[in-house]
Order: structure tokens, then C-alpha cells, then sequence
């Protein structure tokens, strides 16, 4: 065991002081309750946690904005969060799993052109989102949505681990690998409400306000419309997308 010597004795003394100083200082600007006071912070990212550690939110810039994190562990930026522009808030459960998120980006580039996105979402456990309410601007076309999304019940983190285990391989052997696990791993029926506006100014007649409906497989169903020129319109469709009846009829 080494034995302090006096100069080491010294150093350590200060050392506690100097703790000991700041926490008095720091105690200064918080009343009684013991917890730091400040009118302004300027800070890149901050993570609430438990006291274990655990990270429940996060609010981030863009940059420091972090990939999905499962079960504590963060994996590549595969969502490309980062080349989106966006910052916001991520929210965890108790084991330390996104649960869903508020974030928002946009961005004038060398070009003058634009972009504006703001999107909120609800995941299922382990899994993707499941609810979504999200708007998009590029300048010239815009869209506000809500979406209900169904996602499958097998964990998300097995679909991660196998990108990380692929992301050197020729792209080709990628999609093989990915094709394959697809097998194993059906997906949800996807998109399963939409309500949202579109609008399109260069192309009119695809702008509209939509309700649509589809099935447990995925499939359009029914769709309420009110089309670019004022006009509604109620659709039932079949299994293969054909309108079977119309309202009011054509």
C-alpha cells in the first residue's frame, strides 16, 4: 500500500475544498430545496435518467441527436435523423427503450430551396411507431397527416442487430440478408388509418383532404375525399383496390 506523503496530504486536502467551495456556491443560487436555480441554459443535449442511470427523455440539437436506443444500447443513426435536420425530444421506458418522440428540422440550403417538418409518435413496445401526427412544407407542396400505424409483435432490436452485422457487406448480400430475415420476421399490415390534407399547387388535382381506411392486411378499403375543386366523395373498395361503390355515384 503506498503511503501518503505530505505534499499528497496537501493536494488532497485542497481538493476536497475546493468541492466542498463549489457546492457551497452552487447551494447559494438554490433557496431551500437544495436544486439549481437558472434563468438561461445553453446547452447542445440533456438526458434525464433515473437513478440507475437509465436514460427516460432526451432533448437534443441535431446534432448530438441520438440513434434509436433499445434496451440501453444505441444503435447507428439508420432512422438518418441527423441528415433530416432534426432536434426535439425522445422519449424511454423503464428499460431504457424509445417510446416515441417530438422533433422538428428544416432549412433553407445554397439553392434557396426549403424544407419544414414536424413530426410527434407513439411506438409499440420494442417496436416501431404505431401513431404519428406529423406536417411537411417544401416550399411549394404541403401536408399535415395523422397516421395509424400497425407494426408486428417481434422485438425491433432483432432487425437492428442484423443491419449492424450486414452494414459492410456488398449491397446486393444486404438485401439477401434482409429479404431473408423478412421470411422469419413478417411484417405488420403497416398504414392502417390516414387522415390528413395534401396540398400540391403545380399539381392541383392531386391535392385533397383524405380519410382512408384499410384492412388488416393493409389494403384501401374506404376513403372519404374532398377533392382540390370542393367536391366529396365516400369509396368502398375491394380486396384488389377496385371501387365497388361510390358516393355520390360518377
Amino acid at each position: 500500500m503506498e503511503i501518503f506523503h505530505g505534499h499528497k496530504l496537501l493536494a488532497a486536502y485542497a481538493g476536497v475544498l475546493t468541492v466542498g467551495v463549489t457546492a457551497a456556491l452552487l447551494s447559494g443560487f438554490t433557496g431551500d430545496n437544495m436544486n439549481p436555480r437558472f434563468d438561461t441554459i445553453s446547452v447542445q443535449r440533456i438526458n434525464v435518467v433515473e437513478p440507475d442511470g437509465k436514460i427516460r427523455m432526451v432533448l437534443t440539437n441535431n446534432n448530438r441527436i441520438p440513434g434509436l436506443i433499445i434496451n440501453g444500447h444505441e444503435y447507428a443513426d439508420y432512422g438518418n435523423r441527423k441528415a433530416s435536420t432534426a432536434a426535439g425530444m425522445l422519449f424511454y421506458d423503464a428499460q431504457a427503450t424509445e417510446s416515441g418522440g417530438l422533433t422538428f428540422g428544416g432549412l433553407k440550403n445554397a439553392q434557396g430551396q426549403i424544407s419544414r417538418f414536424g413530426h410527434f409518435s407513439f411506438d409499440r413496445y420494442n417496436q416501431d411507431q404505431m401513431l404519428t401526427i406529423s406536417a411537411a412544407d417544401d416550399g411549394t407542396n404541403h401536408r399535415a397527416e395523422i397516421k395509424m400505424i400497425d407494426q408486428p409483435s417481434w422485438p425491433i432490436e432483432e432487425y437492428l442487430d442484423l443491419l449492424d452485422s450486414i452494414q459492410h457487406l456488398p449491397p446486393a448480400e444486404q438485401e439477401q440478408a434482409i429479404a431473408e430475415f423478412f421470411q422469419t420476421h413478417p411484417p405488420g399490415a403497416g398504414l392502417r388509418t390516414l387522415l390528413g390534407t395534401q396540398t400540391y399547387p403545380t399539381l392541383p388535382a392531386e391535392s385533397r383532404n383524405t380519410l382512408n381506411l384499410r384492412d388488416d392486411q393493409g389494403r384501401e378499403r374506404a376513403r372519404l375525399t374532398v377533392a382540390a375543386d370542393g367536391t366529396p366523395s365516400l369509396e368502398f373498395l375491394d380486396a384488389a383496390g377496385n371501387v365497388t361503390h361510390r358516393y355520390p355515384p360518377n
